[in-house]
């Protein structure tokens, strides 16, 4: 008896000790993200704070169509949904900036739910939110059975888990889809997005996906996060786009990705949004009006610049920036991704990124 009260003391010591140092190990990191006490309070943005909405206006182009999703739950779940702010928001805002009007619809018509991640808000999200313009283009969506196709140059299909659901089945929005890629008109989709696509067929009875390359949401970035996806989804996206026979375009887990294969421009997640609207742009035969990268932007290519070319590559793009200015990095989205490469099992890479975070850190001191 002696013996097993010996065992148990000394694994209690033990685990008491391993879960002290996860809490030390946590307030450190922790430690390490830059704070933000120079941050403005960017709730109060409007759309006359950002130059790039607000001067060098370009004249009136013509119209796109952003859709969103009208469904609030995932099947049978419980759990909420509905359209992504950001993806809507900074879409919009790229669409507004280069001549355009956009009008916004969903399946249902009215209010779509929409989901805001006030870890991913920056300013142009909050101007959107601010925009009464906006705002009742949002609160007032346009039917999808009443938008008149010619209306529009383009059409933009914004994400949101909600997508998976009311996209794929709608009538309506098939015959939009295959009307504008007939006709070389614009079709853009982001993250769940391109859920709109996957059941299309072309006047050739051949699916619209068929041999095109093209980017969305990942089974990887689906199921680290909800593990049971397979079961609340009526499909796991990038799944039903190979089978239609796309040739799926993969990139870095919750890094920026897009895919353009003529007038389809497809991007992987809410990382993508800005280039994808850009290229839209580009698709429509212009060049998009000039803007500053946001923090989020710049943070992202570090990443992706220690993906592609290593540490030592990192380290140097950081310091070009933070040289220039002290504000150009998001030290919490770098945290972010070092805690999701742990939980893949990536521990060289979370160490690597945990590095640069610290170095970040101390730059910003610096400077």
């Amino acid at each position: 008896m002696s013996r097993r009260k010996s065992i148990l003391k000394w694994s209690l010591i033990t685990l008491g000790s391993l879960l002290l140092l996860l809490f030390l190990f946590g307030l450190w990191f922790i430690n390490l993200i830059p704070r933000k006490e120079y941050t403005k309070d960017l709730k109060t943005t409007s759309v006359q704070d950002l130059p790039y909405l607000s001067q060098n206006i370009v004249p009136f182009r013509g119209k796109i169509l952003a859709v969103v999703t009208s469904t609030d739950l995932m099947g049978s779940s419980n759990k909420s949904t509905g359209y992504e702010l950001t993806e809507l928001a900074r879409a919009y805002y790229i669409f507004k900036a280069n001549g355009f009007e956009v009008d916004v619809a969903s399946p249902l018509g009215g209010k779509p739910p929409v989901v805001i991640d006030k870890d991913d808000m920056g300013a142009f999200d909050y101007a959107f939110l601010n925009d009464t313009i906006a705002q009742y283009k949002t609160s007032h969506t346009i039917p999808i059975d009443k938008v008149v196709d010619s209306t529009y140059q383009a059409i933009f299909f914004a994400g949101g888990k909600g997508a998976m659901f009311d996209f794929p089945e709608n009538i309506k929005i098939q015959s939009i889809i295959r009307n504008y890629y007939q006709t070389d008109k614009v079709i853009g989709a982001v993250c769940h997005g391109p859920a709109a696509l996957v059941n299309v067929m072309l006047d050739n009875n051949t699916p619209l996906l068929a041999n095109k390359t093209v980017s969305s949401f990942t089974n990887k970035e689906e199921l680290l996060l909800i593990k049971d996806a397979r079961s609340i989804f009526p499909f796991l996206l990038q799944d039903k786009l190979v089978s239609r026979g796309a040739r799926f375009n993969e990139g870095p887990i919750y890094l920026e990705k897009v895919s353009h294969d003529d007038n389809l421009i497809t991007g992987q997640n809410p990382w993508s949004t800005w280039v994808l609207a850009e290229t839209m742009i580009k698709q429509l035969g212009y060049t998009p009006k000039k803007r500053n990268p946001t923090t989020e932007e710049n943070t992202i290519d570090v990443i992706l610049t220690y993906q592609n070319k290593g540490y030592d590559q990192a380290k140097t793009m950081i310091q070009e920036m933070l040289s220039q200015n002290i504000q150009s990095l998001d030290g919490e989205l770098i945290a972010i991704h070092s805690l999701v490469a742990g939980m893949q099992g990536k521990i060289g890479t979370s160490i690597d990124l945990i590095g640069l975070l610290k170095f970040v850190k101390n730059q910003s001191s610096n400077n």
